[in-house]
């Protein structure tokens, strides 16, 4: 087997706090006298039920994490280790996703914000090798006009170059609210050519792909695995070139999935779907980019020419210049042109969930 670190690939789908690695996460805490969740630095991945109670869980985890992020040094921080991160794990091009009212009360504003942000992946992108493009997202948790200042400010920072807003997303609770109410605001990001990648179809099933897909017009979906579910709606993503940013740990974690067999990966792969691998949240479940490939490789039984199918697939479905994703294609097939190592290398077994 190939050794996956050196595998070129696209990290698509990987939220700002959530990326934090947990010694950063307990210093930041510790220098701020926070006293944090002991489930937060225990080394166990979060495992909770799909339902509201399980999500509250989540939610209340991801927000005492997030409390911790109280400056532009710890913002900076977060972004430059995610690179790293990224780096050694073989990604060339990281999309992160933020939504900076979070940050907004610390560091004046929801514009310093994202600037700093910004300037990180900037500066991060020239540091480690690895383009880091920045995704603006709303939250379902806050009123959609909210939303639509949010995509104003993505607009005004849209660009396809490293340290720039490249798309517009929507996450937390795929439960709360209406998704029409936020079309709006993505089609204030479309119009300033930024791509629309909101999450839907991992708490929620197909009814609520079709739902995303009618009103808010996405380039990518988060998730998305429950449009296997539903065999003509999968077929009609595809049609779209609708690309699914896949996370298998994740779905595990949040209860989706019994383990990470059941994630309908090869389903999805069978319909033509383009998929892009991602870790969601390392940060609460332990399980990073290379991770959700070695799941491919020991729980679906992907060999090394489908490993690079799908790291081509996520390199397609980024929204990398052209140029790069040429150069990125063409080191997946010397990736994959190299002689296997050894039975058992390629780093350790499945991550916890698997």
């Amino acid at each position: 087997m190939r050794d996956l670190a050196l595998l070129p690939k696209a990290h698509l789908h990987l939220h700002f706090t959530g990326s934090m690695r947990t010694a950063t996460l307990a210093e930041l805490a510790d220098v701020q006298g926070i006293k944090l969740p002991h489930h937060l630095v225990d080394n166990q991945a979060l495992h909770v039920p799909a339902d509201q109670r399980g999500w509250f869980r989540f939610q209340r985890s991801y927000d005492s994490a997030r409390a911790v992020v109280r400056s532009e040094a710890a913002m900076r921080r977060i972004v430059r280790e995610a690179a790293e991160d990224d780096a050694a794990e073989g990604s060339r091009r990281l999309e992160i996703q933020v939504d900076p009212t979070s940050y907004a009360p610390f560091v004046g504003g929801i514009t310093p914000a994202l600037e700093i942000v910004l300037d990180e992946a900037r500066l991060a992108s020239a540091a480690t090798g690895v383009e880091v493009g920045v995704i603006v997202a709303a939250s379902r948790t806050r009123h959609p006009l909210d939303a639509r200042t949010l995509a104003r400010l993505a607009a005004a920072h849209a660009g396809d170059g490293p340290g720039q807003v490249i798309g517009f997303g929507l996450s937390n609770d795929e439960r709360r609210g209406s998704t029409a109410d936020w079309a709006p605001a993505f089609r204030i990001a479309r119009h300033a050519g930024l791509a629309g990648v909101p999450h839907g179809g991992e708490l929620l099933g197909p009814e609520h792909v079709r739902d995303v897909v009618a009103h808010l017009k996405p380039a990518r979906l988060g998730h998305g695995v429950r449009a296997a579910e539903d065999p003509d709606l999968l077929a009609r993503i595809v049609d779209a070139g609708i690309a699914l940013e896949v996370c298998p740990a994740s779905n595990v974690s949040l209860g989706v999935y019994p383990d990470a067999g059941h994630v309908p990966l090869t389903q999805l792969l069978d319909a033509g779907a383009e998929v892009a691998l991602g870790a969601d949240d390392p940060l609460l479940f332990l399980s990073r980019l290379n991770d959700q490939y070695r799941i491919a490789r020991h729980e679906h039984g992907l060999d090394d020419a489908a490993l690079a199918a799908l790291a081509r697939g996520s390199i397609r479905a980024s929204l990398a210049s052209e140029t790069s994703k040429r150069t990125m294609l063409a080191d997946v097939d010397a990736w994959l042109a190299h002689e296997p190592m050894a039975a058992g290398a390629g780093g350790p077994s499945a991550p916890p969930g698997t």
